[in-house]
């Protein structure tokens, strides 16, 4: 539908920011186009500050922060930043001066303050905001990339200049993402040269990578109209991953589809120059295959005798349901992944097994009653995120207006966006509907994440020690957060993808869970090829490759994980039934 990307198309600015939802291809592309560019003679810096990136299996090679050359690749230099760890150093510098000065309590109040993914970006444009105006750099090298642009929300943040001020410290709106910006002052000029920097259309280029899948273009849209309204206006999109060889049933339906999804391209993506890549049967590590990305297709995969250790059904994750008699039932993962679908047929299941179920969720896009009704004995509901926001940015500003100045109320408008905001706000919603977990099963499609629940509960303890608010939370959240911690009671399902960038995702989300005290025993391994009998030699290469990633899923979930084949039936009604097995 659109024509192959050809760097010849493109008129490349000094700085090239990747940015796009987890798994789209990022990295692939960013990796590709630096080669392309260093191998045409240009000398090229490569920057990952994903914590998801795998940069160094890309390039065989072993990275630091400050960039190491790259064999058989004259002229590029590659980092590869960790935001985790620098979010970590970050998180120590601002609180390190309070220890043993103030309670241990309000201690742990600032330390969950500085453990959101805010926080972990922060960190990481810390990291790269001195490529963006490092005089010598831009010297030296043709051409900085990105992998991995920050948000709106970040840049937005930036810009506040109460976010200068000491007020943080002291405030009484709303518990959000608090903090984050405290230790930055003496970076003040660095951080509005580099926004400035990304702002210069002569000098930056953002550009959106894509799926051909909805969800994915979706987040390039809001991605693009945000940092659009910032200024970001030097954009264009690439659509990576088109199945372009169709010849079985399988690779007929699946590029159906994506022709479908392309028609309906969103409409503030519309007006941006768009390419194409071609979904590649194979994964992008090792020159040859970076090279190789933007015009062949013709490289050999894994052989069909493959080791894979064994997995299960969807309807055994079921059957453990309900036998260990569980009432509040999460599905978890990123955008994309299949939670809807999964906490449908999981509820559906639960209910012709004598259950009385709710399911409930918070994605607008998915509309419940359009993939199951009342009709199986479930009764059904959906939070509306935008609205249940609304009210606690409301009930926020209120309180922060009696007291605060305009500047100040300018980025306490600024934090009410952020994701922690937005999930505190959804949360108090949740907690009503897990309370009906008294009378029957509860399932709740987009969980909230460890660092919320901690969040929440740092900030009970924070209110009981010092006496001022740091909002108002409900007496449901109060006593949901002990009955979220009791593993007789409650499980989270994590939902995945056999793919590199959701799994790394869904570890994360892993670990924030048992960081939060939340049990999670199974992983469901969503929309696989390898499940699959496909005979188009494309997809069987793609599924060859989903083998490491289900080992790996495999391993993480003590052997707690079902598979799932890809489908492009619309699942919904008695149709969920396929998922089962």
């Amino acid at each position: 539908m659109y024509k192959n990307f050809d760097l010849k198309d493109i008129d490349l600015t000094k700085y090239l920011f990747f940015t796009g939802k987890g798994g789209v291809g990022k990295t692939s592309t960013a990796c590709a186009i630096a080669v392309a560019l260093a191998d045409s003679g240009k000398n090229i810096m490569l920057v990952s500050t994903d914590p998801a990136s795998n940069l160094q299996d890309v390039f065989d090679t072993e990275l630091n922060n400050k960039g190491i050359e790259i064999n058989n690749v004259p002229n590029l230099t590659v980092a590869n930043f960790e935001p985790e760890a620098a979010a970590a150093d970050y998180k120590e510098s601002v609180i390190g001066p309070y220890r043993g000065k103030l309670p241990d309590v309000v201690i742990e109040n600032m330390e969950e303050q500085l453990s959101g993914s805010c926080t972990v970006e922060i960190a990481a444009f810390n990291e790269f905001s001195g490529f963006i105006t490092d005089k010598k750099a831009s010297e030296e090298y043709d051409h900085i990339i990105f992998d991995t642009a920050p948000t709106g929300h970040t840049l937005r943040m930036l810009q506040l200049p109460s976010a200068w001020t000491n007020f943080i410290s002291e405030s009484t709106h709303g518990a959000s993402c608090l903090g984050q910006l405290s230790g930055l002052e003496d970076k003040k000029d660095t951080y509005k040269n580099a926004v400035e920097n990304l702002a210069d259309g002569e000098k930056t280029t953002l550009v959106l990578i894509s799926r051909p899948d909805t969800s994915a273009l979706i987040e390039a849209e809001r991605a693009s109209i945000e940092l659009q309204d910032i200024g970001v206006k030097n954009q264009f999109l690439i659509v990576n991953g088109a199945l372009q060889s169709h010849d079985d049933d399988l690779s007929n339906e699946i590029y159906n589809k994506q022709q479908e999804v392309l028609s309906n391209m969103p409409e503030g993506l519309k007006v941006l120059e768009t390419f194409e890549i071609p979904l590649r049967p194979y994964n992008i590590t090792g020159i040859d295959n970076i090279r190789s990305f933007f015009s062949s297709g013709d490289i050999k995969y894994i052989g069909e005798n493959l080791d894979i250790k064994n997995t299960v059904k969807l309807s055994k994750v079921v059957d453990d349901l309900y036998d260990s008699d569980k009432k509040v039932i999460f599905t978890m993962g990123k955008g994309g992944v299949g939670k809807t679908t999964i906490a449908a047929t999981v509820a559906m299941e639960l209910a012709k097994r004598g259950k009385k179920v709710h399911l409930t969720t918070t994605d607008p896009a998915a509309h419940l009653k359009f993939v199951i009704d009342e009709s199986f004995g479930i009764t059904v509901s959906r939070i509306d995120e935008k609205k249940e926001l609304e009210k606690y940015q409301e009930e926020v500003l209120s309180k922060a207006r009696e007291t605060m100045s305009d500047d100040d109320i300018a980025y306490i408008e600024e934090d009410l966006r952020s994701p922690c905001t937005q999930e505190i706000a959804v949360f108090r919603a949740f907690a009503e509907i897990v309370e009906r977990s008294k009378d029957e099963v509860v399932v709740i499609d987009t969980a909230p994440t460890g660092h919320t629940l901690l969040l929440l509960e740092s900030t009970q303890s924070y209110n009981k020690e010092i006496a001022r608010t740091q909002g108002d939370i409900p007496e449901s959240v109060k006593e949901l957060l002990p009955k979220l911690k009791d593993d007789k009671l409650t499980e989270v399902l994590i939902i995945t993808l056999p793919e590199a960038t959701p799994y790394y995702e869904a570890k994360r989300l892993q670990e924030d869970l048992e960081r939060a005290g939340i049990f999670s025993k199974w992983w469901i391994i969503n929309s696989s090829f390898y499940a699959t009998s496909t005979t188009n030699e494309i997809l069987k290469a793609k599924a060859a490759n989903e083998v490491e990633w289900i080992n790996k899923i495999s391993e993480v979930a003590e052997g707690n994980a079902a598979l799932i084949k890809w489908s492009s039936e619309d699942l919904k009604g008695e149709k969920l039934n396929t998922l089962l097995n």
